[in-house]
């Protein structure tokens, strides 16, 4: 541990500590993160092995996703990090950020994840769980939304008058593994039911699907929602497509609305972006309501942060991306928090190479003002 690795003996070390799945931070031995499988390698791909950045992933068939800049996130949550500090993570996903995010507060340490996706929240638990019995740290799992952070804590005993947690961060992408599952409905690389709910648990009369939406919503209300949350130019004349389609016959597959919007839309010239890009997302943020849980989420930041506590937001798109922009701003006018991050921090080219779904992705992080007590 903390010995200095030339280029040759780290190629080598990387493939001998590949199974032990060994982290190696700057050429050197760091520590073991079994549960979050990652091996810092700036050599060349090799079987197994998903290089991201300076980072390089050895995966599990079962973990299903790859976290992204996590680099940056342990650096930028580092000085909040440290043995026996309390940790949140509003979107656990498969665990990746919460589990390296774990070992670094260990021992005496606590994690709070949650997630919307129950299956997910299963498995991070489970993920956790181990890190957690390894590295002395409580680990507290949820199935609930960021919007319910302070609730959850509160739940578990961590609630104080002026924050109680030292780092927080929330991931507002999707794990692969929900992406490439067509029954989820939120691709069209796959035909699937026309669902988009995170939370496939969640009652229709409560969290409608795209299904519901498509074929349910009058002309101008739907092409205002895929004009305000996809920020589709083409709205009206997707609406006004989707509208004559569903007069012969509900749309109810990913692939069916595809279609309907790329018959829309026509070909984009000069653009690799599929027509269905924007109305499929604009559907799922509006499925999820995520736009008002993101607000939510964003008013807790005081709530939630301890006094020198940071607190990290990942967005992949503009609407995400201005909120929580804009929010933050004006509680650093007000002198309640520092920016971290004047600008988001953007993968690196080698990071989108290997996961190109990291390449729309921004962080940004904050730091709460104030004197710890």
């Amino acid at each position: 541990m903390g010995e200095a690795l030339g280029a040759r003996e780290l190629g080598a070390e990387v493939a001998r500590l590949a199974e032990g799945d060994a982290w190696l931070e700057a050429g050197r031995v760091f520590g073991t993160h079994r549960a979050a499988h990652e091996v810092w390698h700036p050599g060349a791909l090799r079987h197994g092995t998903l290089r991201v950045g300076r980072y390089a992933w050895w995966m599990s068939d079962d973990v299903g996703h790859v976290p992204v800049l996590l680099g940056e996130v342990l650096e930028l949550l580092g000085p909040a990090l440290r043995p026996g500090a309390v940790v949140v993570d509003g979107t656990a996903g498969r665990g990746g950020h919460a589990a390296a995010l774990a070992e670094r507060v260990g021992p005496g340490g606590t994690v709070v994840a949650v997630d919307l996706d129950p299956g997910n929240a299963a498995y991070a638990e489970a993920r956790l769980a181990e890190v957690g019995q390894r590295c002395g740290v409580r680990v507290v799992v949820a199935h609930a939304s960021f919007a319910e952070l302070n609730d959850v804590c509160a739940e578990a005993g961590l609630d104080g008058a002026d924050g109680f947690a030292d780092a927080v961060l929330a991931d507002l992408g999707f794990a692969s593994n929900q992406m490439d599952d067509p029954v989820r409905g939120l691709s069209f690389s796959a035909e699937g039911p026309l669902d988009m709910r995170l939370d496939p648990t969640a009652d229709r009369g409560v969290s409608p699907t795209a299904a519901d939406l498509v074929n349910e919503l009058p002309q101008n209300e739907l092409a205002d929602l895929i004009y305000e949350l996809g920020e589709e130019r083409m709205s009206r004349r997707i609406a006004r497509k989707i509208v004559e389609e569903r007069a012969a016959g509900p749309i109810e597959t990913t692939a069916q609305l595809a279609r309907v919007v790329r018959r829309a839309v026509g070909p984009r010239g000069g653009s690799r972006m599929d027509p269905a890009t924007r109305t499929f997302m604009a559907l799922r943020i509006a499925v999820n309501d995520e736009l008002t849980a993101l607000d939510r989420l964003l008013g807790q930041t005081l709530g939630l942060l301890r006094p020198g506590g940071r607190m990290g937001v990942i967005s992949f798109h503009s609407l995400e991306d201005r909120r929580v922009k804009h929010a933050w701003r004006e509680r650093v006018d007000r002198g309640e928090l520092a920016a971290v991050t004047r600008k988001p921090v953007t993968p690196g080219l080698a990071e989108c190479d290997a996961n190109p779904r990291a390449r729309s992705a921004k962080l940004r992080v904050v730091e709460r003002i104030g004197h710890e007590a």
